[in-house]
């Protein structure tokens, strides 16, 4: 039998909440007596008692040992981060450290992975950014020589995206070759993804029809198939802080951290399951056997989709970790590092754009 929260009494729900909030604090099964002593409950050791094992026969809390204190199950989780649970909203030094990590301009993996690396270190656990698959239709691409036989390839989505790749280019080509190859990319990307432009420029440049000098036909050519190998390689999934899930409770359960660990490592499996969050508003909470990646390490996900200037979603930002992540912070972190994400890519894209 599972209990429902309106069917919990006043002080049901308060015994609930504080043996849920020790143990997401302390990763340990919680005892009568350090409830009992919780400020403002007034009660004693054996009246707590009583409420834990109601509690337990509801199905809300679990206790390992028939001498330990409890824990919550599953669906004690789910009650409490859906029913009872108050976020905390991050403080300002957290939103300036966030807003001021994601400011940078620079190419798009770099964005992401200042987001994961810093969620991870805001966390505590691992932090992960995906950017779904897909083949944006782009407005603009433009090569900059960079000096070392390199050119950077900036390319410009219909939608604001901005991508930055780099590919390599044959000694002496001037900067008039690569502005000319760089509009005649352009003017052949209206309406069309890389994939569907790159084969029509296939076409011109076999036929001889597409009015490039020598130099610059041998390097639209070469770009083009770069540029088409590259955007085979999606998703772009990006995960940092896997080391910080061996905290000192992780040290009790190492096959399950090893276990989690491995899960992670399985790059489409874990953007699948983010890419459930895609159409949310806010941040999405999956716990332990909700999702079936996660279901043997009995681990969560907390992930937040994050939107581009039009409102259409790019991509998700989350946190990995143990059931007991501390969803009352975490859950407005994710999402106002999802927001300021989409802000900062924005940004960069009305800088190229201008």
């Amino acid at each position: 039998m599972t209990a429902s929260f309106p069917e919990l009494n006043l002080r049901a729900r308060e015994i609930f909440r504080l043996t849920v909030e020790a143990y997401i604090q302390t990763g340990a099964p919680v005892g009568s007596k350090v409830l009992a002593g919780s400020k403002g409950l007034n009660l004693s050791s054996a009246s707590v008692r009583a409420v834990l094992a109601d509690l337990e026969r509801a199905g809300l809390l679990s206790a390992p040992h028939t001498s330990a204190g409890r824990m919550p199950t599953q669906h004690g989780l789910r009650l409490f981060v859906d029913g009872i649970m108050q976020v905390s909203e991050p403080t300002a030094a957290e939103r300036l450290a966030i807003q001021q990590q994601l400011a940078n301009p620079g190419p798009l993996e770099d964005a992401l992975s200042r987001a994961s690396e810093l969620l991870a270190s805001l966390s505590a656990h691992a932090g992960v950014v995906m950017m779904p698959a897909r083949e944006p239709e782009l407005q603009q691409i433009k090569l900059v020589p960079l000096g070392d036989r390199r050119a950077l390839v900036i390319m410009v989505g219909q939608d604001g995206m901005v991508e930055n790749r780099f590919i390599e280019i044959a000694d002496g080509t001037s900067a008039a070759t690569l502005e000319q190859v760089s509009n005649y990319v352009t003017a052949r990307l209206a309406g069309r993804t890389l994939a569907q432009a790159a084969a029509a420029m296939r076409r011109e440049l076999a036929d001889g029809r597409d009015a490039l000098d020598a130099a610059a036909h041998t390097l639209a050519e070469q770009g083009i198939a770069t540029l088409s190998q590259d955007a085979a390689r999606r998703p772009i999934l990006i995960v940092r802080g896997q080391a910080r899930l061996l905290d000192d409770a992780a040290l009790e359960d190492l096959e399950r951290v090893r276990s989690l660990i491995d899960d992670i490592e399985r790059s489409e499996q874990v953007a699948r399951l983010l890419d459930n969050a895609r159409q949310a508003q806010a941040a999405q909470i999956f716990i332990g056997a909700e999702n079936k990646l996660f279901s043997l390490s009995g681990s969560s996900v907390i992930a937040s989709p994050y939107r581009d200037r039009e409102g259409r979603v790019i991509g998700v930002v989350g946190v990995i970790g143990p059931t007991r992540l501390n969803y009352a912070r975490l859950v407005p972190m994710v999402d106002f590092t999802a927001q300021s994400l989409g802000q900062s890519l924005d940004r960069s894209a009305g800088r190229v754009s201008d």
